[in-house]
């Protein structure tokens, strides 16, 4: 007879001590079954070595696709648990997801997203013993050729999905051109309309910041989770001319997969930065002081020096760097002031609590509805500045890297490639990828964009331009030969 998994029945009272026992850190993903049992088996996956490298959005991402499948076996394949589940059980879940009239019909992407989750737990429940088989079927990896990097290592011994979509399209890329991102931002977000004048009745305190933070992510190419984790320590100081770039070091703890990289700021974006701390942050901080909302923060990190980001946590000698800290201890961070408490956090709502990424797509969500009501054919979401920032930037650093490069002999070509570098491995490092296989994607979105140029060359009519009479003259003149 098969041994039951240990469960948590019920919330104990001392929950909170066995949680401090099993080192579970904040904001770690746990999954409850229908009946709203804990399976301590099934949950350790997210405190495994696997998942312990991961940002906490990844690992959010992982229980979700863990738990849709998880809720199909119970729903669809006979209250089945996980450890039971088979090959024919994936397949279904395949064909409900994908093919079923019925069922959602996802995209080749979103499925691979969701394969790649449960097969990175079913890898883990095998190897520590929680089930017998691996429910999705594998198959051998193609052998990349030599000199392909890191990736060609690889054998023929390693595994992967073998239901892996065939559609998933990874070279479209969506982004917007500068006008087109100017309109949508004014009427999305600053209530502007489509003339360019302000809308009559819009209501927008927050316009100016909103505006701003879509600014600085368009223009720095930053993911919304790094950028919403910024903090005033990591925001270059003045320099009080609008041109030119200052840059700042984006910490290893809130860049996606621990990317840490220089971000430059144009000089009218930090300016406008350096106006929104000193008037509407400055504003929401002091409401805030004066009704002592920083003092109610649970278990808060302090700050004591503005001048010296370092945490000194009570009752552990050492001290923290604020670089160190992660986008959950960045939330709680406050910094000892001259008028009181203050949080780090750069993004403020209008409570003074820095703002979530939730919201934050709330807000583009908001202004895709604006311009949609002012009849502006405009989409915007966080990851498409970040697209746009890269095509925009690939596009004008290979135009001016040419034009230079047909200035000089071939010596001074390779001279200046070794000095300046390839602009696709300079739009890489921006953006914080690891391997340039990935930035490659903009060079498609290039490549269209130069399509859509040379085709607008070609004449929409397809008739024959002469007149009437010529035309018939020269139906007679073929039908006499």
């Amino acid at each position: 007879m098969t041994q039951q998994p240990p469960f948590v029945n019920a919330l104990l009272d001392g929950r909170v001590d066995w949680l401090r026992q099993e080192r579970l850190t904040d904001g770690t993903p746990y999954l409850l079954s229908p009946t709203f049992r804990y399976d301590v088996d099934l949950n350790d996956f997210f405190r495994s070595a696997v998942m312990a490298q991961r940002a906490p959005l990844t690992q959010q991402g992982y229980a979700r696709d863990l738990a849709a499948f998880l809720s199909f076996l119970w729903s669809a394949r006979g209250r089945r648990s996980w450890r039971d589940a088979s090959e024919a059980d994936h397949l279904a879940y395949l064909v409900w997801r994908r093919q079923d009239p019925a069922g959602p019909r996802v995209s080749g992407a979103t499925w691979d997203r969701e394969v790649a989750a449960v097969n990175q737990f079913y890898r883990w429940a095998l190897q520590a013993g929680h089930v017998q088989a691996h429910p999705i079927p594998q198959t051998s990896r193609r052998p990349l050729p030599a000199g392909a990097g890191w990736a060609g290592s690889r054998t023929l011994d390693e595994q992967r999905p073998a239901t892996y979509s065939h559609d998933g399209v990874r070279d479209r890329v969506a982004w917007l051109p500068p006008a087109a991102y100017r309109a949508w931002r004014d009427v999305g977000l600053r209530g502007y309309g489509p003339d360019g004048l302000p809308r009559p009745g819009f209501r927008g305190r927050w316009a100016t910041r909103n505006a701003l933070f879509s600014d600085l992510m368009v223009r720095t190419g930053l993911r919304l989770q790094e950028q919403s984790a910024l903090t005033t320590f990591e925001v270059p100081p003045g320099g009080g001319a609008a041109s030119g770039y200052r840059r700042f070091w984006l910490p290893a703890a809130i860049a996606k997969g621990a990317s840490a990289r220089w971000v430059y700021v144009p000089g009218g974006v930090l300016g406008d930065l350096h106006e929104y701390l000193t008037i509407d942050r400055a504003a929401v901080v002091a409401e805030a002081q004066a009704d002592g909302r920083y003092w109610r923060v649970r278990r808060p990190l302090v700050v004591e020096d503005p001048a010296r980001p370092v945490v000194a946590r009570a009752g552990v000698a050492r001290s923290v760097d604020v670089a160190r800290l992660g986008p959950g201890e960045r939330r709680r961070l406050l910094v000892e002031g001259e008028c009181g408490l203050e949080p780090a956090a750069l993004w403020l709502g209008e409570q003074g609590w820095p703002i979530t990424m939730s919201r934050w797509k709330g807000v583009f969500a908001e202004g895709n509805d604006r311009c949609r009501a002012a009849g502006l054919a405009a989409h915007c979401h966080p990851h498409m500045l970040r697209h746009s920032f890269a095509v925009v930037t690939l596009e004008q650093l290979q135009r001016g890297h040419l034009a230079a490069l047909g200035e000089l002999t071939a010596a001074q070509r390779g001279q200046y490639t070794r000095i300046f570098g390839d602009p696709l491995d300079w739009v890489r490092r921006r953006l914080g990828h690891r391997s340039v296989v990935t930035t490659q994607i903009y060079l498609h979105a290039l490549a269209e964009l130069e399509m859509e140029t040379r085709t607008a060359l070609v004449p929409d009519g397809w008739e024959d331009p002469r007149e009437p009479a010529v035309l018939g003259m020269a139906g007679q003149d073929e039908a006499s030969w």
